[in-house]
């Protein structure tokens, strides 16, 4: 709530901590380089700052150093992600904010510069239809991505390929519809005809990109309120998403078709579920079981093994 970042060992003791927002962190995430010799630290904080941290993890005491990048922003950040480039494996940092449609690509290194955005909305005529609340990698595809909104009353839920532009030295961000649709209206560019419906081409061109990424979007029926803190968790096998609620029903929708097939019952009626988290666990039997763990506001810790 005080914007502090601790790093707590296994045993709880607190092996160092820092104060870089100046309000509250609502986010943090780990990226491991394969090697485990170094990892980054992703924090979201409500002023508007996400700040990127270089770990070291060779040495013998590890501490929570400077931040290597402080990425500012015009509304406060919703939710992060880490996934590796397709190209060349270094990670690139997704984030989303508040009154965007957008997933924003960002550089993980030093400059944290903008790499590219996505638009969740290519099609939509409304100024903002919703914000992307809550974010999680495919665990069997890293290139796809499933979203929680903030819609209401419903939540909706989009899985999208992820769309990420090459990685270059440049610090210029991949054309987006809202850049080029700038492009046209600026009256201070002298554009000849052909010029100006090259782009409008292109705006076009993108949109149809944007919105064929888009794989599954639907209403989950999951109530919520402009109030409400979505949150989502993959299945381990990557087959379906599950959902939280404020009405204390969780709700599993198939990846492939956006049904919803499973309604989990178990938490006190009209409750909020705030989070959700799946693992595979072993067996003595040497199976892998799949669990769901929930946990609501009706002071509920629920642990799931769903068929």
């Amino acid at each position: 709530m005080s914007g502090q970042l601790s790093l707590v060992d296994h045993n709880g003791d607190i092996e160092d901590k820092r104060r870089d927002h100046l309000k509250y962190v609502v986010q943090v995430q780990v990226y491991h380089d394969p090697n485990g010799q170094h990892a980054w630290i992703a924090t979201a904080g409500w002023d508007a700052k996400c700040h990127l941290y270089s770990i070291d993890l060779s040495s013998e005491q590890i501490k929570l150093p400077e931040p290597a990048a402080t990425i500012s922003l015009t509304s406060n950040p919703e939710s992060l992600a880490f996934v590796p480039h397709p190209e060349t494996s270094t990670p690139v940092l997704i984030l989303t904010r508040r009154d965007s449609t957008f997933l924003y690509y960002h550089a993980v290194d030093s400059s944290a510069r903008l790499i590219g955005k996505q638009n969740l909305a290519p099609l939509s005529n409304a100024w903002i239809a919703f914000t992307p609340a809550s974010i999680a990698l495919c665990p069997t595809d890293n290139t796809l991505l499933a979203v929680a909104t903030s819609s209401i009353p419903h939540m909706k839920l989009i899985i999208v390929r992820l769309m990420l532009p090459p990685m270059t030295s440049e610090t210029t961000p991949a054309a987006t519809t809202e850049t080029l649709r700038s492009s046209l209206l600026d009256d201070s560019i002298d554009i000849t005809a052909p010029t100006a419906a090259s782009v409008a081409r292109e705006v076009y061109a993108l949109q149809d990109r944007e919105a064929a990424a888009i794989l599954v979007q639907i209403s989950t029926m999951a109530p919520q309120t402009p109030y409400s803190t979505p949150a989502l968790a993959w299945r381990p096998d990557g087959t379906g998403v599950w959902v939280n609620s404020d009405d204390g029903v969780i709700r599993g929708v198939e990846a492939s078709t956006g049904k919803i097939v499973a309604s989990l019952h178990g938490h006190d009626p009209g409750s909020k579920i705030r989070c959700l988290c799946t693992c595979l666990v072993e067996t003595e039997e040497g199976q892998n079981e799949e669990w769901l763990i929930s946990g609501g506001f009706d002071q509920k810790m629920i642990v799931w093994k769903p068929e």
